[in-house]
């Protein structure tokens, strides 16, 4: 009888606790629910405070906005995050709450560089691939183009880099830079110029190779002016040359 009792007492109080933790839910669902807490205000702005150049209200508003569910408490900053990182020209987004019903939007955009590929898209400074229009990628600056196999993004933007860097000894700038299916590097300068330099083992060849050119390049323009369009540097002990003139003698094939 006396364990009856214990139990009772037990089993009224584990029950009092389940009606008083309804009775908080409850209120704090009603609390959450009230209308101050619908989300009134979203404002956007970008990383430190920088103006969008791309970004604008009528995208956001079309693409965004529609993603966005809940209030001030219940809406999934991860989703919202994620409805403003689908808009074109986002890189990153960060989203915050503003008692009691804001959200503040932070966005990175992407910052272009050049095109990738054939299919119409773009390659930003940090090698990241994305969709937008090309027509504002080009107000931006002149837009090199990049080409390689799938991702290989990172790569091609370390190469072109490298590339600039090596070149601009000879006041010349990598206008197209293309890393081939089979790994082959090629690219075409800012004087029309296209330059072979087929596959390599690592950078340190690369750099070889375009060491071998640089040193003789100051020979070839003053021998051939601007005729020249072509440059082969595959071969291990010179070059061949293709000028507008024809097929020149300064080469060396053997392998």
């Amino acid at each position: 009888m006396w364990q009856d009792i214990k139990m009772l007492n037990a089993s009224a109080n584990a029950l009092f606790g389940v009606v008083l933790l309804a009775l908080v839910m409850s209120g704090m669902w009603w609390v959450i629910q009230r209308p101050m807490f619908t989300l009134k205000v979203i404002r956007v702005e970008g990383v430190e405070k920088n103006v969008l150049r791309h970004v604008n209200a009528l995208t956001i508003r079309d693409s965004a906005l529609p993603k966005i569910r809940g209030n001030f408490f219940t809406t999934n900053l991860d989703a919202v995050r994620s409805a403003f990182e689908s808009v074109s020209w986002v890189r990153k987004a960060s989203v915050q709450r503003e008692w009691p019903n804001k959200l503040i939007v932070t966005l990175e955009e992407h910052q272009v560089l050049g095109t990738w590929g054939e299919q119409g898209r773009l390659i930003s400074i940090k090698g990241d691939v994305f969709t937008a229009n090309l027509a504002e990628a080009e107000e931006d600056s002149d837009l090199i183009e990049l080409a390689g196999p799938d991702g290989s993004e990172k790569e091609v933007l370390a190469r072109y880099l490298d590339f600039k860097a090596w070149f601009s000894k000879i006041s010349l700038v990598p206008e197209l830079v293309h890393y081939s299916n089979r790994y082959a590097w090629s690219l075409k300068l800012n004087n029309g110029m296209k330059v072979e330099l087929g596959r390599v083992q690592d950078e340190s060849t690369l750099q070889k190779r375009v060491g071998q050119l640089l040193l003789v390049y100051p020979q070839l323009v003053a021998s051939l002016q601007d005729s020249i369009e072509s440059v082969d540097m595959r071969y291990p002990n010179g070059l061949a040359l293709k000028s507008s003139h024809g097929d020149l003698g300064l080469k060396s094939k053997r392998k």
